[in-house]
């Protein structure tokens, strides 16, 4: 069974895993409804809120050394269970197109942001590179069994509206130097993530755990590109180590796994629209931790986020809990990529 996997009623179960006996069943009647998906999914923007201060702590470490570093700890914590379910091993025996979607995800996303920070404003950048959340809701509308409604699109907007005020601290939102070359690198990262989120759909029936084969693919080649462009800079102290330890077993670890669930069993228009929280949790995290003073924006920022999240969400909110079953039909109609 998956990282995620459920308890499962006999007789009422169908194979999660494309590969592999007895690995990923799925149950059909049981506890694991829609709405609970989604929360596992906001669970992982959650632990995202965290990168900033994380990433803060763990000192000056070259980007792509860092990622090398958190990515194979992120990794080893899904490979990890593994020595309690030897059988989840199979589950890596997936189609190719399964290992594209998963490495363009984490791998390609990753490196292209680094190189998009790097080479443009990365407050321009950065408010780029969120679009993805607004894409995600744009491209699920073309799911099967997916309908963008009015809230969905006011509660995006007002997420959007929100992310960018706390971004740039209530400040005029433009390219103030031009065009830079991390200004398209940023647009292309949003839409790598957004496509890899809404593509994950596709392969609903393919277990949680591959996404450790996905953590420790993006760390080769983040360790690759660290030894061909950057000096390799230790952690110092203990609180270093010990920020990189939890920056790669929790947001870049059980991030991404509870993640992976939320997009294939959960609403997924409703996460689009709950990611732009994770910005704005970033900078309160930060505040509370004694990183910068406390703005306006961050107020305002507030509001808008949790009613575009609660717009969004009102279907979820209002409606009985139903089966997470989406990602199945998707996964019964369709071949994959």
């Amino acid at each position: 069974m998956s990282l995620l996997q459920q308890k499962v009623v006999p007789g009422r179960k169908r194979r999660l895993g494309s590969h592999g006996k007895g690995i990923g069943t799925f149950n059909a009647a049981g506890p694991m409804t829609k709405s609970f998906s989604t929360l596992i999914g906001f669970a992982a923007i959650l632990t995202w809120s965290f990168l900033a201060l994380l990433s803060t702590a763990a000192g000056p470490i070259p980007p792509f050394q860092l990622a090398a570093m958190t990515f194979s700890l992120g990794g080893l914590t899904g490979a990890a269970s593994w020595l309690f379910r030897p059988q989840a091993i199979r589950t890596l025996r997936q189609p190719w197109q399964v290992w594209a979607l998963g490495v363009a995800g984490l791998c390609i996303y990753h490196c292209a942001y680094f190189f998009a920070i790097q080479s443009a404003p990365p407050v321009e950048a950065s408010l780029i590179a969120y679009l993805w959340p607004l894409l995600i809701v744009v491209f699920a509308a073309f799911l099967p069994g997916e309908r963008l409604r009015l809230h969905h699109i006011v509660g995006v907007a007002l997420g959007l509206a929100g992310a960018v005020i706390v971004i740039t601290k209530g400040g005029n939102v433009g390219l103030a130097d031009g065009i830079k070359p991390g200004h398209p690198i940023a647009l292309f990262c949003a839409f790598i993530w957004s496509g890899y989120s809404v593509l994950s759909r596709r392969f609903g029936a393919v277990p949680t755990d591959v996404v450790a084969g996905y953590c420790l693919i993006t760390a080769v080649v983040a360790c690759i590109l660290h030894l061909c462009l950057e000096t390799t800079v230790m952690p110092q102290t203990s609180i270093q180590w010990a920020a990189i330890v939890v920056l790669g077993t929790i947001p870049l670890g059980a991030g991404f796994y509870a993640w992976d669930w939320g997009c294939k069993h959960g609403d997924i228009m409703v996460l689009g629209a709950l990611s732009y929280a994770a910005p704005l949790f970033s900078v309160i995290v930060l505040l509370l931790a004694g990183y910068g003073a406390y703005h306006w924006s961050v107020a305002l920022a507030c509001a808008l986020i949790i009613a575009g999240a609660l717009i969004a969400a009102k279907d979820m909110i209002l409606r009985r809990s139903e089966p997470s079953t989406a990602a199945e039909a998707y996964g019964r109609n369709s071949g994959g990529l």
